[in-house]
């Protein structure tokens, strides 16, 4: 095993810390490493793998298409983007689709649009436009999104920064009116914030928000690229508050754990600002990657997958609660929506990071993120036993941490927080 981390640590960028597990193999939701030990994912590639690993329709579906032709550009007309864009519009509900690869780009790509659609339709003088953005956001790590980002690591040493961004405490209408000038033209934010520690908006701030940008004339621009595609037990988490989006941003998820797909979908009102020339990606849209992306779609309506992790999200937030209440005082919260779940760690007796450790030492893969949570977001296959074991093995994990605290008598009785439904 040694040898693959070292390996990666010589010739490889210092810009990751992996937890020390070297993925070797992987069916469904188990990975096996190159000694032969079997994990429970409970990560699936921050929801890239929300279909499992290596589905077996995926799979054959990428099989077949590589046989015809995988990549072309969009110079020219293939047989799977138009029926790939068809059912993601009738998914999402929107006319028009502009698929390009990572979630990043499909940011960028929003970030176009909104400052375009600024221009050209809301008639703000070009340069001048503002979008406003969450305090805490993660849209990504390219250096226009890193310059908005409120996280002053993600932003060290990587100037100049992009101008044109006005920060809102999230969920917060006042402080998105307070940040509000005559040249905004989109609110860009995620309905549940990941990286920031699964961070669920109070209830009714979208269905405001969404009154609100429509009355001032503002798109309101929905980063769902972890978010979307049934990670939080509906097709899309704006359906929480029967709202809809003006641009919504789709990736992970939509490369069904196979490829790299993201896609900004909105109607033609607001994409056809986008002319020939003004936005193209050689790799957006390949016929390989809309072959793969149009099956995922098809496996997580047939085979109910949406549904899923609505039932089993509550499963396992209850089932984490009933943790947090017999490892006291360790963990401070259980939040989150469908099978999308941060468990807060009191920073005064663990870390994050020690715990994540602790529960790949026995077979359980999940992420730290901010030195306090762990995230747990299982592939949306996942059956409730195997949802059952990963959650017994972190008991295990934190009744061991909470009972050396209690020995050592490092512990301070704090009343539990208050849990996000």
């Amino acid at each position: 095993m040694n040898e693959y981390i070292e390996r990666e640590a010589k010739y490889g960028a210092r810009n990751y810390a992996p937890v020390h597990v070297v993925v070797d193999h992987a069916k469904d939701c188990l990975v096996w490493d190159v000694d032969g030990r079997e994990y429970i994912d409970m990560m699936s590639a921050y929801s890239a793998v929300s279909h499992g690993h290596l589905h077996p329709r995926i799979v054959a579906a990428a099989h077949r298409q590589l046989a015809k032709v995988a990549v072309t550009s969009r110079a020219y007309f293939g047989t799977t983007l138009g029926p790939f864009l068809e059912k993601l519009s009738q998914v999402t509900g929107f006319e028009r689709a502009l698929p390009m690869n990572t979630g990043a780009e499909a940011v960028e790509t929003a970030i176009k649009l909104a400052r375009r659609w600024g221009n050209r339709v809301k008639g703000v003088f070009d340069g001048k436009q503002e979008i406003l953005v969450a305090r805490g956001n993660f849209h990504g790590r390219t250096s226009t999104i890193v310059s908005f980002s409120s996280e002053d690591s993600y932003r060290d040493g990587f100037g100049p920064l992009a101008t044109g961004f006005r920060h809102f405490d999230y969920g917060d209408m006042d402080s998105i009116r307070a940040a509000t000038t005559a040249n905004t033209c989109a609110v860009l934010l995620e309905p549940i914030q990941g990286e920031a520690g699964v961070l669920v908006p109070p209830a009714g701030f979208f269905k405001e928000l969404r009154e609100w940008c429509t009355a001032n004339d503002i798109l309101l621009v929905d980063d769902e690229v972890q978010a979307g595609l049934g990670r939080t037990g509906k097709w899309f988490a704006f359906e929480h508050e029967g709202i809809r989006p003006d641009v919504l941003i789709l990736g992970k998820a939509l490369g069904a754990g196979v490829l790299p797909v993201s896609a900004v979908c909105a109607d033609a009102k607001v994409m056809d600002v986008f002319t020939p020339n003004s936005h193209g990606s050689t790799f957006g849209g390949n016929a390989l990657a809309a072959a793969v992306a149009l099956e995922g779609l098809k496996v997580l309506e047939e085979e109910k997958l949406v549904e899923r992790s609505a039932e089993l999200g509550e499963h396992l937030i209850e089932r984490l609660r009933d943790v947090q209440v017999e490892a006291r005082p360790l963990i401070r919260d259980v939040r989150g929506r469908g099978l999308w779940v941060g468990v807060d760690i009191d920073p005064r007796y663990a870390t994050a990071r020690e715990l994540v450790e602790a529960l790949a030492a026995n077979g359980v893969l999940s992420k730290e993120t901010h030195e306090t949570v762990i995230r747990f977001a299982p592939p949306l296959t996942i059956t409730r036993e195997m949802i059952d074991r990963a959650v017994d093995i972190f008991r295990k994990v934190a009744m061991e941490k909470a009972a050396t605290l209690r020995r050592e008598g490092n512990t301070k009785e704090v009343p539990l927080a208050a849990v996000v439904d």
